[in-house]
């Protein structure tokens, strides 16, 4: 049978255990806390940035935005030029007697829907 003594010191022994689970358990969450604490805080630091970071970025859309459509009506405007050289280069021919016949161009940057170097580039042609 088990003294009395037997059962205080395991009682004692379950106490100190117990206490030591609880301080655990304290610490625990307590480092938990303090790790949503710091994640609140960084997420609180990103959610101030985020309107700076969108104004430069879309910044940056409206000055590339910009540059396209100066390509494009350069792009129109050259196409025109191509235009206007081939009609009169006709005429120059026609008037002259010669059928003219105009060679479409395989140089790259005539055609920019091909990857780049998609097509060899050959004056000859």
């Amino acid at each position: 049978m088990a003294s009395s003594s037997d059962f205080d010191e395991k009682k004692r022994k379950r106490m100190l255990a117990n206490r030591e689970s609880a301080r655990r358990s304290r610490a625990r969450k307590q480092k938990e806390l303090e790790d949503l604490s710091n994640e609140q805080s960084a997420l609180q630091k990103e959610n101030r940035e985020l309107p700076e970071k969108i104004r430069v970025v879309e910044e940056q859309f409206t000055e590339l935005e910009n540059s396209n459509n100066a390509f494009r009506a350069g792009k129109m405007e050259l196409n025109s030029r191509i235009n206007s050289l081939d009609m009169m280069l006709q005429h120059l021919g026609q008037g002259m007697g010669y059928g003219v016949h105009i060679q479409e161009t395989t140089y790259p940057l005539m055609q920019p829907w091909l990857p780049p170097f998609a097509t060899a580039y050959n004056p000859d042609i």
